[in-house]
């Protein structure tokens, strides 16, 4: 485990940039070294899917 005791890190983003994508690779690495992970997401109005 690292020797931190609290790490907190914000991802944000717009629509297709990623962020809900590397915010689940950056938790299963946290998990993988230790840490107690907590996520959230937010998807806002942005069209999605197309039309």
């Amino acid at each position: 485990m690292s020797e931190f005791k609290e790490l907190n890190i914000v991802l944000t983003g717009v629509g297709g940039q990623g962020t809900i994508a590397m915010s689940e690779v950056l938790g299963k690495a946290a998990v993988l070294d230790g840490f107690k992970v907590r996520g959230s997401e937010v998807l806002g109005m942005a069209q999605r899917g197309g039309a």
